[in-house]
């Protein structure tokens, strides 16, 4: 369940929402993402909308850390003017780790909610 105030983010969480909304902005999508990896390293996504094939922005964004040969997650942020993010976005991160927090934004960067853990 969403913290019921917005949230502080760190300056490496915030790191994540820019990354998340040029993603975003670059190609006009619904929602942007990025994740940070235990190692620090930053990979962000848009949604992809495809005939054959349909991602969350989340989902692509722990797609490219995992080929990019991340094995665990340290924290996530989405970007999007919708109110929640899916589930499945959810449950990709929770693949990678259980704990990490996931931001979510609105359009104009500034956080709304983080949803930590399985909750």
């Amino acid at each position: 369940m969403p913290d019921a105030a917005p949230p502080q983010l760190s300056a490496e969480d915030q790191k994540l929402v820019t990354l998340a909304r040029a993603a975003r902005a670059r190609i006009g999508a619904v929602e942007g993402a990025a994740v940070r990896d235990h190692d620090g390293r930053t990979y962000a996504a848009a949604t992809v909308a495809l005939p054959s094939l349909s991602l969350s922005a989340l989902q692509a964004a722990v797609a490219a850390a995992v080929a990019a040969g991340a094995g665990t997650l340290e924290a996530a942020a989405v970007v999007s003017d919708s109110s929640t993010v899916d589930d499945g976005g959810y449950a990709a991160v929770r693949d990678l780790s259980a704990t990490a927090p996931v931001h979510k934004a609105n359009v104009d960067g500034q956080p709304v909610a983080t949803r930590h853990g399985s909750a």
